[in-house]
């Protein structure tokens, strides 16, 4: 069972963080290292595993052979990557939004583990690994449904029982020649996984409404992010345009630390569940 002690620094910022925090509804932004206590792997940081350059949206359009990598690879992770139950973490920024300390959460993550423990208002940043779009007529499928087409085309793959994870939720498959890659069943189109990729940018829309959550809120949470990702960089400038205090969680420094009223290093299932706790949700 993994410890939730914090070090003697770390509580010391979780009761300066309380005091920050009190009377002041917080929005929260998380990253990969929020679920790494649940086995997902982080793109980066210590204990990332090694991983080439993640899929761009420039190389998933213009290279078939590439796209083929990447939807045999992630028919073989896909069940070991929607497998994994929320984390303390997960729970605890659930607990804050029922306890209206949190007033939601805007995640970098695709994996739905926030809506899985009871965090009512999501804004999954940069999609979700659960749907899968049409590129040419806009159609949506739930990922289960191309993973039984997937298949039905391909008989012959057999997914083992025990596989690595990479921090896309795939795995790298030894060989796809004979593998047939999935279009749409409404119009033979390009399918894509319901994630931003590399290179592409956040729906507007999308970004408006982790906007709207921030602008709603007197203070924000950062939590398991190194910040590298451009996009969790706009949300904390949102913050920082209203001068709001920000508190940051994570296990190593981050592109925003300078900015943060609060820094706290340690793990995000600790932190979180004790920051809940001294806030009366737990």
């Amino acid at each position: 069972m993994q410890s939730l002690e914090l070090s003697d620094t770390a509580s010391d910022a979780v009761e300066r963080t309380v005091g920050l925090l009190q009377d002041r509804p917080f929005a929260v932004l998380t990253g990969a290292g929020v679920s790494t206590d649940s086995g997902i792997p982080a793109y980066r940081g210590a204990g990332a595993p090694p991983r080439s350059t993640p899929m761009t949206i420039r190389t998933y359009l213009s290279d078939e052979a590439a796209r083929r990598r990447y939807w045999l690879g992630g028919h073989l992770g896909y069940r070991a990557f929607t497998a994994p139950d929320p984390n303390g973490g997960h729970r605890a920024l659930a607990a804050l939004e029922r306890a209206g300390a949190a007033t939601g959460v805007v995640t970098q993550n695709v994996d739905g583990l926030h809506l899985r423990a009871g965090s009512r208002r999501v804004i999954e940043l940069h999609g979700t690994m659960h749907r899968t779009l049409c590129l040419h007529c806009g159609q949506v499928y739930d990922r289960r449904a191309i993973a039984e087409r997937i298949e039905q085309l391909n008989p012959w793959v057999l997914v083992p029982e025990n596989i690595v994870l990479n921090p896309d939720g795939d795995v790298s498959p030894e060989s796809t020649a004979g593998f047939v890659i999935p279009t749409c069943e409404i119009c033979g189109g390009m399918l894509k996984p319901d994630v931003v990729y590399f290179g592409e940018f956040v729906p507007t829309a999308r970004f408006a409404l982790a906007e709207s959550l921030v602008h709603a809120s007197a203070a924000l949470v950062v939590a398991g992010t190194s910040l590298t990702v451009n996009s969790g960089i706009r949300v904390i400038e949102r913050a920082r345009r209203r001068d709001m205090p920000i508190v940051i969680v994570n296990h190593e420094p981050t592109r925003a630390d300078a900015w943060a009223d609060e820094v706290i290093e340690g793990g995000t299932t600790e932190v979180l569940t004790a920051l809940a706790a001294r806030l009366g949700a737990l």
